[in-house]
């Protein structure tokens, strides 16, 4: 790795159009539909695709929401669903798949229910507890590596905790595509809100993406990664910049979780300070592993921290 690919920052791309309630052709055999649920967190909305041809797979159906629901159904009449698979249980991505399978028949296939990346601490909650899907369970347990087949189609997961405990990306093999879900996306960078994500494995993750050879990425939300290998090292940088700037406001005398988030994020849209905190929470989880950063107990949203 050279030292300027460390260096470099990802250049994130905004021009999307969502074409809501559309089935618009991607790739070869694989289309997408945009659900109507746009927001700080989803840009335009969640992205569902179909892959195949006459018999077909679903990914990330989304949420409860009767428009896309009929959008979905139109953009699949004639064709036979044998498969759902669902790459996390965030409540965008996954709740849609248990109405989808009871109209169409077809198998939900992910990595498991929803959990936690660690367990909570005495007194601790939840922040994003409305967030997960914890009614979601899978027909079809897919480990890391392992693939399903369909009519023409051949698909492998990647398991990529770090989003969530059980975020995995779908490789559709033979074809250089990567349904990267939330842990790539082309249009801002990931959430990772402990305790329901990790940095450790978010950056795990990323290395293990980057020793793959993908050619473009369809994420979750907004449109393509076109040059994955390059955009990896960016997030990947961004991410170190990141725990470089929690450890320089703590060496400067920054002690709560609050006071970093206004220094680093102080560009940032405010109503995204929420999601800041629990990131920078996220590194310093990270950085107390590492014994570069002390705390009093376990790393927490109001704990004060200090240099090791």
């Amino acid at each position: 790795m050279a030292e300027n690919d460390d260096l470099r920052q990802p250049e994130f791309d905004l021009a999307f159009h969502p074409a809501h309630g559309e089935a618009v052709p991607v790739a070869d055999n694989v289309q997408r539909i945009t659900v109507n649920n746009p927001s700080p967190f989803t840009f335009h909305g969640t992205n569902t695709y179909i892959v195949g041809d006459s018999s077909v797979a679903v990914i990330d159906p989304g949420p409860e929401d009767e428009a896309h629901f009929r959008a979905l159904m139109a953009a699949l009449k004639g064709r036979e669903v044998t498969h759902i698979f669902v790459s996390h249980t965030h409540r965008d991505h996954s709740p849609l798949s248990r109405r989808l399978k009871q109209e169409t028949g077809a198998s939900i296939v992910a990595e498991g229910p929803h959990r936690s990346a660690r367990p909570l601490f005495a007194g601790e909650a939840n922040p994003f507890a409305e967030s997960a899907d914890t009614s979601f369970v899978p027909d079809i347990v897919v480990s890391d590596g392992e693939a399903i087949e369909g009519d023409g189609w051949r698909m492998t997961a990647v398991h990529t905790p770090g989003h969530t405990a059980n975020h995995t990306a779908f490789a559709l093999d033979g074809t250089g595509l990567l349904f990267s879900a939330d842990h790539v996306m082309a249009w801002a960078t990931t959430i990772v809100a402990p305790p329901d994500g990790s940095m450790a494995e978010f950056m795990a993750s990323l290395e293990k993406l980057l020793a793959r050879d993908d050619r473009l990425f369809l994420p979750g939300h907004g449109g393509p990664v076109r040059e994955p290998a390059s955009f990896l090292r960016g997030l990947r940088a961004h991410r170190r910049m990141r725990e470089r700037a929690v450890l320089e406001r703590i060496r400067s005398g920054d002690r709560l979780i609050p006071d970093m988030v206004k220094a680093i994020y102080a560009t940032t849209d405010p109503r995204l300070h929420g999601a800041a905190a629990l990131s920078v929470l996220a590194h310093l989880e990270d950085l107390v592993e590492k014994g570069r950063v002390t705390t009093e107990g376990p790393p927490s949203l109001k704990g004060a921290y200090f240099p090791a």
